[in-house]
């Protein structure tokens, strides 16, 4: 099959979706599929660019907030993008946005089918451009409405990573056939030892409650910093926030607040990780959080997971990642750290069963193989074609 991905730029680092859409493509080429990339520039010109490049757009007003965000769009060069429909046997959308909109009218034109992958909800968008705009439902829910006549009903097909996505999009009466598949993670060894170590259950220990991340609003570091003033633990916990994002420095100085206060013994930990330091975090930490409340699926804390650390995830209404808690003490309501408190006492009590629930994590998160995603995907784009 030729494969056409059509993303803005899949080269940003620090972001997610990016970040999916690299490994996804990855898989495919190992599989020995055709794929090629519609997509705005990579910045490091030693490093691969796209076959059909397209420059890089720049937005007025907000393109700080865009960047601080880990996100680039690109211009929509009529030429390029249909070049790079004609070339495709099916042509797959990883957002929903201008670019998005001018290759499905190409597709159209040309006779070429569509499928995508939902991977943001608009208040992902809104979150970062403004609190009030993510809080007007309306708003959201135009975003959507145009979204779905645009260009999610002239696809076939859509991927819902999780499904939380696609009890939404049927309530939207989306015209595509959907699927959940989640976007998958890459099957890394685990490598917390079976046996707790020695100190384990030494009470002068400090306790390692880990949250990755990008540092944003919609990813509400805020509850878990709160949730330590209701923690019987605090004087022993150290939070570590591994992640970049435009609320770095906010949470910086919450954090700092806490132990100038003494609700914290310990400073937080900022930091950005790479691969194999994430593994090592998770592997070595007694909790793993995940405040998100506007989540599509969340990859971080399914890579932690990998690594036997017990999680703690938000349920809320726009976030799918809670259906990967085995427990309901892995689970809170979004935005309440009282709650988030009381399950960080519940497992931090439990030493034994928290080492065991870790374990369980591990295992799920076997049935959530790239690969394994990656065929399904497969399958679907050869119905379509």
């Amino acid at each position: 099959m030729k494969i056409l991905i059509v993303v803005n730029n899949l080269y940003v680092q620090g972001n997610g979706l990016c970040a999916s859409v690299r490994r996804t493509i990855a898989e495919l080429k190992k599989m020995g599929e055709d794929v090629r990339v519609l997509s705005g520039p990579n910045k490091n010109a030693d490093q691969p660019q796209p076959d059909f490049p397209l420059k890089e757009y720049v937005f007025p007003i907000f393109q700080p907030i865009i960047e601080a965000n880990g996100f680039s769009y690109a211009e929509s060069d009529e030429k390029v993008i249909e070049e790079a429909v004609r070339w495709a046997d099916v042509v797959h959308l990883e957002e929903f946005f201008v670019l998005q909109w001018k290759v499905v009218k190409a597709a159209k034109r040309l006779g070429k089918p569509l499928t995508a992958t939902y991977h943001l909800h608009p208040e992902n968008i809104t979150n970062n451009i403004g609190p009030l705009l993510a809080k007007w439902p309306n708003f959201n829910r135009g975003i959507l409405r145009g979204w779905k006549k645009l260009m999610c009903d002239e696809c076939k097909f859509i991927q819902c990573p999780t499904m939380n996505v696609q009890d939404r999009l049927r309530r939207y009466h989306f015209k595509p056939a959907t699927e959940v598949i989640s976007n998958g993670v890459i099957p890394d060894a685990c490598i917390r030892p079976t046996t707790p170590p020695e100190n384990y259950l030494n009470p002068e220990r400090p306790l390692d409650v880990i949250y990755i991340g990008r540092l944003s609003a919609e990813k509400d570091q805020t509850t878990l910093l709160e949730a330590m003033r209701y923690s019987q633990y605090a004087q022993r916990i150290r939070l570590h926030f591994a992640g970049n994002g435009p609320k770095a420095k906010k949470y910086k100085k919450l954090a700092k607040k806490l132990v100038e206060e003494g609700v914290l013994k310990y400073e937080p930990v900022f930091c950005f990780l790479n691969r194999d330091e994430l593994r090592e975090l998770a592997a070595n930490a007694d909790l793993a959080i995940h405040c998100a409340n506007i989540e599509v699926e969340g990859l971080s804390i399914m890579e932690a997971m990998q690594q036997a650390v017990t999680p703690i995830i938000a349920v809320g209404r726009y976030t799918g990642t809670a259906q990967f808690a085995l427990d309901r003490h892995c689970k809170f309501p979004e935005k309440n750290p009282e709650a988030l408190a009381n399950r960080i006492d519940y497992w931090l009590s439990r030493p034994q069963e928290r080492w065991e629930m870790g374990f369980r994590h591990a295992k799920e998160m076997e049935d959530y193989d790239i690969e394994k995603s990656v065929q399904k995907l497969r399958e679907a784009w050869a119905k379509v074609i």
